[in-house]
Formats: C-alpha cells, structure tokens, sequence
C-alpha cells in the first residue's frame, strides 16, 4: 500500500510544475491561461511614462490582457511601469532603487520573491527526476521526499512575499483613488502549486515505509516448518520401537 503512493505522489509534483509554469510564463506569449496570468493590474494613467493600464507579470510590465509588453528582465523593477523620478506615483512605490522608480522595500520583496520562485522551480525538476526513483525503491522514496520538501520551503516563501508584495502594491493604488486588483490566475496557480507540492511531500515521505504483511487469518493453518534434524530424530525413535 505504501509504495503505491509514490505514483500520486509523483502526478502532484508533475502538476505543481505545470502551475508554476503558467506562474513564470506568464506575459512571455498570447496563448490562454498565459494571457490571463499577471501578478497585478493597476489603473497607471496620468504617471509620466505609463501605460493607461499597467500588468505585472514574472518577466515583463505589460498593458491590458498582457499586450504592449516591455522587454523581458529578470527581477525587473516594479517601477519599471514608469519613468525615473514619474509624477503622481503613490509616494510608498516609488523611491531611489531601479534607476530612481522603485522604493527600497518593494525593491527587495519582489526580487527576492522572483528568487525562490526559480530555487522552486530547480528542486522540484530534480524532485521529479528523483521521484522517478521512489517507483521501485525506499531510497528513492526517501531522496524525493527530502528535496520535495526543500522546493516547498522555496515554493512557500515565494509565493507568500509574491502575495505581500502585490496585495501591499494593490492597497498603494487604491488609497490614491485608483483601481488595482490581484491577479487570480497568478495566485490561484502560486498556491495550488504550493497545495500540491506539500500534498506530494507527505506521499513520498508515506511511501518510504516498508508495507508489513497482513496477519494470518482465524482458523487458518499456517505448516510448520520441518528441519533435517527432525526427521532423522522421528525416524530413530520409530526403529527403536520396531
């Protein structure tokens, strides 16, 4: 029973890389759910330098339903939306970091939650390689167990500066009268991710227990074993009797 958990075991993990997938790639091409995939949507007319609608994707700032995107970047500035030193951006967004766009705080959330997204998405890989393993063995079991649970420890910490990051960056907007909201594709996909990582945790650590045999039946006869020193000793004490 217990090593047929690493199969499910191994489909959450497959799935949690899809979702994570969708995360990252999001504003990279049209195709759907791709297209609907952003961090946050933000009203950003009237700030020097912005689109009429800004969206906040993993690689890119792109404009409404992820067109008119700018160029890809890793760990892009959340001001890159605007212009350096751009009026009427709420006073918490903006600050001296990303050549002068991007406040000090928001800076480093964000960067550092794009980090462990990658870190994530590297021990789940290597998870599912060795999760390949936990199909035929307890070691292999017990190694994707170890390294899932590193990815979900990346994967959570990710997700939950990624989400203060954009819920913060959404309340900014709205004080200033403007319309923000948070992308439930990207979030919805940022948690399933983390639902089915830890669900596959469990199962690989489950399914590195050896299964026992069942207990014998009531009333059922279990032989007895019979040694050569047995049968040599029943066969002298019936020539004795002879």
């Amino acid at each position: 029973m217990a090593r047929s958990l690493a199969p499910v075991a191994l489909l959450l993990l497959a799935g949690s890389l899809v979702l994570l997938w969708f995360v990252i790639l999001s504003g990279l091409t049209r195709t759907s759910p791709l297209r609907q995939t952003y961090f946050l949507r933000a009203d950003t007319s009237g700030i020097e330098g912005a689109r009429p609608i800004s969206q906040w994707t993993f690689f890119r700032v792109c404009g409404l339903d992820n067109l008119d995107c700018g160029p890809s970047r890793p760990a892009l500035p959340l001001g890159d939306a605007w212009a350096s030193f751009a009026d009427n951006v709420p006073d918490e967004l903006i600050g001296d970091f990303g050549n002068d766009t991007t406040s000090y705080s928001y800076w480093y959330m964000w960067r550092f939650g794009w980090v462990f997204y990658l870190l994530a998405l590297f021990f789940e890989v290597v998870a599912f390689v060795v999760g390949l393993l936990a199909l035929c063995s307890r070691i292999g079991s017990m190694l994707a167990g170890l390294v899932t649970m590193i990815a979900l420890v990346f994967l959570s910490v990710g997700a939950s500066l990624m989400t203060a990051t954009f819920v913060k960056m959404r309340n900014a907007f709205r004080a200033e009268g403007r319309d923000a909201s948070i992308g439930s594709y990207a979030f919805g996909f940022s948690w399933g991710a983390v639902a089915a990582l830890l669900l596959a945790t469990i199962l690989f650590c489950a399914s590195r227990h050896k299964s026992r045999s069942p207990p014998p039946a009531p009333g059922s006869h279990i032989p007895r074993r019979s040694y050569p020193w047995s049968r040599r000793t029943n066969r002298h004490v019936k020539s004795d009797y002879a």
